[in-house]
């Protein structure tokens, strides 16, 4: 028999959208409950439930919270659009501000404020920063190409950097950073609501920068010329020496500063296995430039080799005017197929017999027996030949005729 919870908790996203909006990080609400930091990241991404006292702790904590200004809005189906100021990013390292996006504002509060559309329905609304020496203002209101453009010029540059250091060509990295935002603007009502779309947009664009087809591709044949720095050489070196998991997981984790489940989670791979494939790259890098052995020393390294080239990506309306025409282009290209499928099988319809014809048998060839020639022209013998019988017949005997008795 089971015991309900004395203490009911909002749902995992509720929590995290009450912590949010009360300015608090998940450090902050771990030593008030008396925590870890992953223990409350568990509890807000849904995998753990908190039980007993800490369960106590975090719903007086929550609860507190709660405020008039911080409960939901009367129409739960709608839902805050993710802003450049409510990306959710991993732990910042020191050292990196070229090469891990940030955030300016030191704190994020959501408000929700009904906004007059043509069919009369409240629309998404945007995370608006508030800093702690500012005073809030009134919320704003992002369109979807506006949110889209915030998203990009927030990730873009980072997204560059990160992509060169997996592929180590300069012209892929700009493409897949590329490709991934025009997938992005194509589904943008799922990334819009996504808990962290940088992430969404990182994982897309490193899929495409590892994508093992490009070395099929004319452009890609060749080897681009290497960094000018002899230690930036070698550094780049070791990593594209590196299996494809294995690099992917040792710039997540030493690069951007993930966590090991945060890791784990974006390779789609378990935590031992992410673990594992960490130690070895570790290790390989060590291997061969034994100074890059301490992590923080291989993070600052990863930031200064990315921070060396200069990678721009293409504006954002290019970038949505390209989704758009690919769009387009396979629309009609399926809309193309489609009609030459049904024209094929109409053409098919109107031509196929609509009885059944059975086959003729080939002749056989019986023995004493010469076989019957074909029509065609009489050699000259054989023109003589008919000519005799003609001659002899008209002037021969006459018939026999039998008679019956």
């Amino acid at each position: 028999m089971t015991q309900r919870p004395a203490n009911p908790l909002p749902p995992p996203k509720e929590c995290r959208r009450l912590r949010e909006a009360g300015a608090l990080t998940q450090a902050q609400v771990a030593a008030q409950v008396g925590v870890t930091r992953e223990t409350v990241r568990a509890w807000e991404s849904g995998r753990t439930t908190p039980r007993g006292r800490k369960r106590e702790a975090y719903a007086k904590l929550l609860a507190s919270l709660t405020t008039p200004e911080t409960a939901p809005a009367t129409q739960p189906e709608t839902q805050p659009a993710t802003g450049p100021a409510g990306i959710t990013t991993a732990p910042q390292k020191a050292g990196s501000p070229e090469f891990i996006p940030h955030l300016t504002a030191s704190r994020t509060r959501q408000r929700r404020h009904p906004h007059p559309s043509a069919a009369g329905t409240p629309t998404r609304t945007a995370t608006v920063p508030r800093t702690s020496v500012e005073r809030p203002g009134p919320a704003t209101f992002l369109s979807p190409a506006q949110a889209f453009d915030a998203l990009y010029a927030f990730c873009a540059p980072a997204l560059v950097r990160q992509a060169y250091l997996l592929s180590g060509r300069r012209e892929l990295a700009r493409e897949s950073v590329e490709r991934a935002f025009q997938i992005a603007w194509q589904r943008w009502p799922e990334v819009a609501v996504d808990p962290d779309p940088a992430g969404w947009v990182r994982a897309t664009a490193y899929e495409y920068a590892l994508s093992p087809w490009h070395r099929f591709r004319p452009r890609y044949r060749h080897p681009e010329p290497p960094p000018a720095d002899a230690a930036d050489r070698a550094l780049l070196d070791v990593l594209l020496a590196l299996p494809p998991s294995q690099r992917r997981t040792l710039l997540l984790h030493d690069g951007v500063g993930l966590g090991l489940p945060e890791t784990a989670a974006e390779t789609e791979a378990s935590t031992p296995a992410t673990a594992s494939r960490l130690l070895h790259a570790r290790r390989a890098v060590a291997a061969r430039l034994p100074g890059l052995a301490d992590p923080a020393a291989l993070h600052r390294r990863l930031a200064e080799v990315a921070s060396v080239e200069r990678l721009r990506a293409p504006k954002p309306p290019a970038v949505r005017m390209g989704s758009e025409r690919r769009a387009r282009f396979w629309t009609r290209a399926a809309i193309a197929f489609t009609v030459t499928i049904i024209g094929a099988t109409a053409l098919t319809l109107r031509t196929a017999p609509t009885r059944y014809e059975p086959p003729v048998p080939p002749g056989e060839t019986v023995q004493g027996i010469p076989p019957r020639p074909a029509p065609g022209t009489l050699s000259g013998k054989e023109l003589k030949l008919r000519k005799k019988l003609r001659s002899e017949t008209a002037h021969g005997p006459e018939r026999l005729i039998p008679e019956s008795r």
